[in-house]
């Protein structure tokens, strides 16, 4: 790929180390595997000039999330600017716009991505059945803080038996007291019933699940999703997972056996 250089054609040598340059030939190979359906664009129209493939876009938005690079104002300078990724798209340099637009009209289809690329996961054994965890992490979102939680779901009501109550002096110097409730805190007493009979299920939880949380944290830094609406931060939270997913079995399996896999 020849850039001009004070008048001549220089050659262009990009030096990455080993496990970027799998991950960039990865990308830019294989990753049609997962267009299977569900992307707009894949057959051109019979009039006007063709839209840009779903899959440079896919390798787009991949790369960017792989290096902390989630606005599409951001990834339309990389197309211009970064060496990487001209070789990743063939040199195409699409607009902010088609970028974000391309996130927010595929919704649907880019989670069927990742949902693909974590069944390729189980189908490489990667999964074990054993064990099962859970965790819950938060994650900004852009809306109205009084909205970040949903007060219908409290249940607020009056007890009629403070006075009867022998715990009444511990509870409140009041006549009566408002209690709050989750309309599902039965099942997190169940759960705390069965960790208090297995504490160290707790300590293999966060050994098993809040690496993954706590990397996708850190490659967002501190800021927030930058999509509205539930279904649009969906989208945004699969690219996440798909980046993260695609680089942890890239180290653990390495490039030939990914790429194997991806065309089998």
């Amino acid at each position: 790929m020849p850039l001009r250089r004070r008048g001549r054609q220089a050659p262009v040598r990009v030096k990455t180390t080993g496990i970027a340059k799998e991950r960039l030939f990865l990308l830019r190979n294989e990753i049609g595997f997962a267009l299977q359906g569900g992307f707009a664009g894949v057959v051109p129209a019979e009039t006007g000039r063709p839209a840009y493939h779903p899959a440079v876009l896919l390798k787009i938005y991949i790369y960017g999330y792989l290096n902390r690079i989630q606005s599409s104002r951001r990834l339309e300078r990389e197309t211009q600017r970064n060496v990487e990724l001209m070789w990743l798209t063939g040199r195409l340099m699409p607009d902010f716009k088609t970028i974000a637009n391309f996130r927010k009209d595929n919704g649907k289809a880019i989670r069927g991505v990742c949902r693909q690329f974590v069944v390729l996961c189980q189908q490489l054994g990667l999964f074990a059945e054993a064990l099962v965890a859970i965790d819950g992490s938060k994650f900004k979102a852009v809306n109205n803080r009084d909205r970040n939680f949903t007060i219908a779901k409290l249940h607020r009501y009056w007890s009629s038996n403070c006075q009867r109550c022998a715990l009444k002096d511990q509870c409140t110097p009041s006549a009566q007291r408002r209690v709050s409730r989750w309309e599902h805190e039965s099942v997190l007493d169940a759960m705390q019933t069965r960790l208090d009979q297995a504490p160290e299920m707790m300590r293999i939880r966060r050994q098993t699940v809040e690496h993954p949380f706590g990397t996708l944290k850190a490659w967002m830094g501190a800021t927030h999703f930058l999509t509205r609406t539930l279904d649009r931060v969906n989208t945004e939270m699969s690219l996440h997972v798909l980046a993260y997913n695609f680089k942890r079995v890239l180290n653990l399996l390495g490039s030939g056996a990914l790429m194997a896999a991806m065309k089998a």
